[in-house]
């Protein structure tokens, strides 16, 4: 759009000063000084030719030249709206919805929302759905409305009451697929639950605001080509003109420089890429200038891992450790929850737990499949291949990581190699009695990210106790809008008072998609009392499509799993562990401990740590007793001042009460504005560059919900006011349409009584025919 206006504006600048040089030639005609800043380029063309109007032939071939102009450009126009129509890939959000016909019936249709557009069919497209109707959305309103039935419903009206829908299909067709009658001018919706619907809301205002910012295709050269030929023709043309021909090519030269470098800015501003190295000019002052706002990142320490392949993490306890695991034991009964009791350090892995979780996104990059896949039963064994790749990294023996204190936070990257992006993590310790640990993943380039809240318990058995993670992540598709809800296992320790320290995971886990209705029942099995190594780390899986088992796996989450299919019995290696595994890991980046802030993990226990390195159990004692009375003594004064602590990084939804990360940004990646993402003071940002300006890059870190909240609460109620007033006037209206009704009905009975003189027997049965009628009639308008 920018470069349009610069076309434009360039095309008066010349024009003008063209006919500066031709008009002092003619004393008769008089020009504005202000002619170039107050007229349009179509205006200022006109002016340019008012001593030539007369001619009919160049006039005429102007217009011609214009007419052939205005053609190709509709032909563009027609060929950008049919490629949104049948680009599958072009889609802002797809659901069933049921939708309400004239006859208050209910019908489930599946709906694709495009920019602009809405459209209705039978099943999904990728299941030869048969196209219902197409909903034209530039001009229509939507309001949450009121329902008695469960889920979130909605309606979509035009504000004129206009007809909504298309004549034609997306592949031309002329009739939809046969369905209850659907009413022209409005459509109600009722989506599954209420998140669905807030969804819907937001994807419908969104599209129906941006639907007119879409680009439309417009060829400049054209235009600037049949300006310069119009006149170059006219002016050759002119008798009263004694212009020379070199002025003429002069202008036309200078005129085509100028349209040339446009060119040139506009081509380079319009070719953003995912690729560093590819990247503009432009776009790339635009990251030198904000790279003082970015967070440093370095990368990390190699990782250490322990034994791979069908191993247990087990441990021997040293003699003088014994006696510490005895006075620890006198202090707890079994079902006793351990988050309150402090453990030795000798137990303890030398990092936070809010590191720990981060090892689950080592590779992340599998995720970039279930992005890109169309099957959504692909994604499915994805994401499960995906969630099965965090478990494999043990560490060396039996270790537990420290438990964080209230407002702990980490953060860090995962540099993707293939696409040159990155995936931010970063948790915060909202809760220490009970420990509650949120965390957020983000990468945008690629198309996805994961919350999470986990409360992790803690419980003794005698011999054993289990390390409880109670909550859920919720992976996100941002291109699809599809979400996974995710649960963890349970971490088994036994061998505490009689046998070896062993520590396994045990739990059955659930993966689900409400929106494909594929979900994944795992079961980590722990090892039975009687059996060999082989039964060591065992997992066993099923993929469903509701109550229907497609695929079931089996083997060992630390070596290989084997995948079957229900339906041909076929087996496959579904993962395994090998060096090229874990060769492919992909490196994590962390902040240098002295740009950490003094409450982040690895700088907050960072004397802990050395000490344990250092194998120096007393001063790791020392150190980790001194963090913990500073938390002590911090909540005892907030208790003193009743100041209450609040989280820095997350805040309860108050739609689906679930804790989210402030700065939660769904958007899917734009190609053509995205240019990278970053973190900064725990933000993570979208560096933008939009071609309409060249002004520094815009910082957008806010959801659609977030960012359009208060607007969208406004609109709604007015709108819900506007409804609700027209609905009384029509209902006002038909009570008197009816009230006209009944008086003429009366006039023809009297009539008929008079004139045909009705039996006087017969008339208590006309009255309680008539009062039947009048009842039928009132109950269908109060319906």
């Amino acid at each position: 759009m920018e470069t349009t206006a610069n076309l434009s504006d360039s095309k008066v600048y010349k024009s003008s000063s063209y006919l500066n040089r031709l008009l002092p030639r003619h004393k008769n005609i008089s020009v504005p000084s202000n002619l170039a800043l107050q007229n349009s380029s179509n205006k200022t063309f006109d002016s340019s030719t008012e001593s030539i109007e007369r001619q009919s032939t160049p006039k005429y071939e102007l217009y011609k030249m214009q007419k052939q102009s205005y053609e190709n450009a509709k032909k563009k126009i027609t060929s950008e709206l049919d490629y949104i129509l049948k680009d599958p890939s072009v889609v802002i959000v797809s659901d069933w919805l049921k939708v309400r016909g004239t006859l208050r019936d209910w019908t489930k249709l599946w709906a694709v929302l495009k920019p602009g557009l809405m459209l209705l069919y039978r099943n999904p497209p990728s299941m030869d759905g048969v196209w219902v109707g197409t909903i034209v959305l530039s001009s229509c309103e939507v309001m949450q409305r009121p329902s008695k039935r469960s889920g979130f419903c909605f309606k979509i009206w035009h504000l004129l009451e206009k007809s909504i829908w298309t004549q034609k299909g997306p592949n031309n067709e002329q009739f939809g697929a046969l369905t209850f009658p659907l009413p022209i001018t409005y459509l109600i919706c009722r989506a599954s639950d209420e998140t669905a619907g807030r969804c819907w809301m937001d994807a419908l205002e969104l599209t129906m605001k941006c639907s007119k910012l879409l680009k439309k295709p417009y060829s400049t050269n054209d235009i600037f080509s049949t300006t310069l030929k119009g006149s170059s023709s006219m002016l050759s043309n002119d008798d009263n003109t004694n212009i020379s021909d070199n002025e003429i090519d002069l202008t036309r030269t200078k005129m085509k420089e100028e349209l040339d470098r446009i060119s040139d800015v506009s081509i380079d501003t319009s070719k953003p890429s995912r690729s560093d190295s590819s990247q503009s000019e432009t776009s790339q002052d635009i990251i030198n200038n904000n790279e003082k706002n970015e967070t440093p990142y370095i990368l990390a320490l190699p990782e250490e891992m322990g034994e791979l392949g069908n191993a247990a993490q087990t441990e021997e306890v040293a003699e003088e450790n014994k006696s510490l695991i005895m006075h620890l034991l006198k202090q707890v009964r079994p079902g006793m929850d351990l988050s309150k009791v402090v453990l030795p350090t000798f137990i303890l892995e030398p990092r936070s737990f809010l590191e720990k979780l981060s090892d689950y996104y080592h590779h992340c990059d599998i995720l970039e499949e279930a992005v890109n896949s169309s099957d959504p039963l692909e994604r499915m064994k994805t994401i499960v291949k995906f969630y099965l790749s965090g478990f494999y990294k043990k560490p060396k023996g039996l270790k537990k990581p420290y438990n964080p204190v209230l407002g702990e936070v980490y953060r860090c990257y995962f540099h993707h190699p293939k696409n040159v992006s990155k995936t931010f993590y970063l948790a915060e310790q909202i809760s220490h009695h009970p420990p509650i640990t949120n965390f957020y993943v983000s990468n945008r380039q690629e198309g996805f990210c994961v919350q999470g809240s986990i409360l992790a318990k803690s419980k003794f058995y005698g011999n054993s106790l289990s390390a409880i993670l109670d909550g859920t992540a919720r992976l996100t598709l941002l291109t699809l809008g599809e979400d996974y809800i995710i649960t963890m296992p349970y971490a088994n320790c036994k061998g505490i008072l009689i046998g070896r320290l062993t520590m396994e995971l045990g739990g059955k886990v659930t993966i689900v998609c409400e929106k494909t209705r594929y979900s994944a029942d795992i079961e980590f099995k722990l090892k039975p009392f009687i059996g060999g190594q082989e039964l060591t780390n065992l997992i066993e899986g099923k993929i469903r499509l509701e109550k229907d088992v497609i695929y079931t796996f089996s083997g060992h989450w630390d070596d290989e799993i084997i995948l079957t299919d229900k339906t041909t019995n076929a087996k496959s290696i579904f993962w395994k562990v090998t060096q090229s595994v874990m060769n492919s890991r992909l490196k994590r980046f962390v902040v240098p401990i002295e740009q950490q802030q003094d409450n982040e993990s690895e700088k907050l226990w960072q004397r802990v740590t050395s000490a344990i390195k250092q194998n120096d159990q007393i001063l790791a004692t020392t150190e980790k007793t001194i963090i913990e009375n500073e938390q002590r003594k911090q909540t005892n004064e907030r208790k003193v001042t009743g100041n209450e602590w609040h989280p820095k990084l997350f805040s309860i939804d108050q739609n689906t009460k679930e804790w989210i990360y402030n700065h939660t940004d769904i958007h899917p990646w734009d190609t053509h504005n995205d240019i990278s993402t970053y973190e900064n003071n725990f933000i993570i940002r979208t560096r933008t560059c939009h071609h309409r300006n060249q002004s520094p890059t815009h910082i957008r870190s806010l959801s659609i919900r977030n960012s359009h909240e208060e607007s969208l609460q406004i609109n709604r109620k007015q709108s819900f006011d506007h409804n609700l007033t027209s609905i009384l006037k029509n209902f006002q209206t038909n009570l008197i349409q009816t009230t006209e009704r009944i008086n003429l009905h009366e006039q023809q009975i009297h009539y008929l009584h008079n004139h045909h003189h009705t039996p006087h027997y017969l008339s208590p049965y006309i009255h309680f025919i008539l009062i039947i009628f009048v009842a039928m009639i009132l109950k269908y308008i109060f319906h």
